[in-house]
């Protein structure tokens, strides 16, 4: 593991960069996007003509024996949790950062916007099991905190991957409904996290943030190579020489990230995927207003 000193430094980076891409545009696109979106029962009111009949209370109503309405009262706070895979396969990375260090990036840059408009940051670090949990706070303390956890996590990545186990974690620790940001590569060859997550993302205002790294499935062509699953830690000899070999890995890549996307949109899901060697602002402001126009 990195010492602290050098942990230190990644996280300062971290902070530069996601304070520069978090500005007034994407506070304000977050604002617009998530403020608002919880409501809380305030009261009931007798019904006067205009008022909505879908707001009625018919308990009361029928207690009362003349029409009342529900009045709702907006969430000035929400509750932001950023879940995060730091499995073994997260520590990779062909370009100049891992995949791990880009959900860092990620997650302040989404958590500063948070803070901006007074909103609390959690986070649950994940692999096979629960590796940390962070209660929602407010304050740039817990950002920053946030982002030196996920760095130290992906510099000592733990095995597999279990997103049923993360997700049974968070639907216990957060019983009111939150902002949750999943941020993973979806690694987990388990189909048992596809149920818990459709169940979630009913709960709770969700997004999913698929990342990836080019080399995953464009293999080059550097001869025999002895390749690792960093999750398992089998190993096998692969030629990449062979056009038919880079060919089946790409094909595979291609299929994987079909039936990832295919479900998210089967069931409504927003999604913003991200690359170890592309920008993602544009993707996620783009996200931001898309959910701004449903509403």
């Amino acid at each position: 593991m990195a010492d602290a000193k050098e942990l230190m430094a990644k996280a300062a980076q971290v902070r530069i960069i996601a304070n520069r891409l978090s500005d007034d545009r994407m506070s304000g696109e977050y604002h617009s996007t998530f403020k608002g979106q919880g409501v809380e029962f305030d009261e009931v009111r007798p019904y006067v003509p205009g008022d909505d009949v879908r707001a009625i209370d018919w308990n009361v109503t029928a207690r009362a024996g003349t029409p009342f309405i529900k009045r709702f009262s907006e969430e000035r706070e929400l509750t932001v949790l950023f879940v995060v895979d730091v499995s073994g396969s997260q520590s990779y990375g062909s370009r100049t950062r891992s995949k791990a260090e880009l959900s860092a990036e990620l997650a302040c840059v989404l958590a500063l916007a948070a803070v901006k408009n007074q909103d609390k940051v959690g986070l649950i670090l994940f692999s096979g099991g629960i590796v940390k949990y962070l209660p929602p706070r407010k304050g740039r303390t817990s950002v920053m905190r946030i982002v030196r956890e996920v760095l130290a996590a992906g510099e000592e990545p733990e095995g597999g991957t279990d997103i049923a186990g993360a997700l049974k974690f968070l639907a216990g620790v957060c019983k009111r409904r939150a902002v949750v940001f999943l941020v993973s590569d979806f690694r987990d060859d388990s189909s048992e996290w596809r149920r818990p997550l459709r169940a979630i993302a009913r709960r709770h205002d969700f997004v999913a943030v698929p990342v990836g790294d080019p080399a995953e499935s464009d293999l080059p062509s550097a001869g025999l190579v002895e390749i690792e699953d960093p999750e398992t830690g089998e190993t096998a000899l692969v030629d990449t020489s062979s056009p038919a070999v880079r060919k089946a890995f790409a094909e595979a890549a291609r299929v994987r990230a079909a039936d990832l996307a295919g479900f998210f949109r089967r069931h409504g899901i927003d999604t913003v995927p991200v690359s170890t060697d592309a920008p993602y602002m544009a993707d996620l402001l783009a996200l931001f207003r898309r959910r701004a126009g449903k509403r």
